[in-house]
């Protein structure tokens, strides 16, 4: 006799595969009329609110070689510290503002850019407010499940040592992995390590 198994079985993981850009990003492989833009491409849709940034890296993988087939989104509040989601109930998010992006890297460098605008700090679900920071969310060929990290910003100090997601890390010499540097006015770095001694942390969301 056969048993009957009620419980839902875990979906096998797979790659993004090659053709990842093609689906997500078809203006950026010379596809054209499918989007009038890439979606995520533009997260400032007007008069927006705030510091404009752009934030600039790079994913690298354990030798440190560049990644020319990754694919990166983010997630983040406006420069008040409100998402734009119908889940929002502290107040109303800016309406020029998206909150989300998607870009991929650069063919010849790897290199992914956004233009943004620095986000305020969100509380916790405890209450306690979590410093300015930016989501991430990484794929390429050969990444079987889509990696999370954050991006917090150096020139934060006083509330980056606050954060309690920050705070709660037990190697705290593994911090400044999760750190973007300002390295000129309004543009910030911020390079992601899948593997090696600069590993970036990723979080199991």
């Amino acid at each position: 006799m056969i048993r009957d198994v009620t419980r839902l079985k875990e979906t096998p993981s797979q790659t993004a595969g090659p053709y990842v850009h093609i689906g997500c990003t078809p203006n950026f492989c010379d596809i054209g009329g499918v989007y009038p833009h890439d979606l995520g491409s533009k997260l400032i849709t007007g008069d927006v609110t705030g510091e404009r940034i752009t934030i600039k890296g790079t994913v690298f993988d354990g030798t440190g070689t560049p990644l020319k087939d990754a694919l990166i989104e983010i997630w983040q509040a406006d420069s008040a510290g409100l998402y734009n989601s119908v889940n929002e109930t502290r107040g109303t998010a800016d309406a020029n503002f998206t909150g989300w992006g998607r870009s991929p890297g650069d063919m010849d460098t790897g290199e992914f850019t956004f233009e943004t605008v620095k986000p305020g700090a969100v509380p916790f679900r405890d209450g306690r407010m979590m410093a300015p920071h930016v989501t991430f969310w990484i794929v390429a060929r050969g990444i079987n499940l889509g990696l999370h990290t954050r991006m917090y910003f150096e020139d934060e100090a006083e509330a980056n040592a606050a954060d309690p997601i920050l705070s709660k890390i037990e190697h705290q010499n593994r911090v400044p992995t999760l750190m973007a540097r300002r390295e000129e006015d309004g543009v910030y770095r911020f390079d992601i390590h899948l593997q090696g001694a600069d590993e970036t942390i990723f979080f199991d969301v």
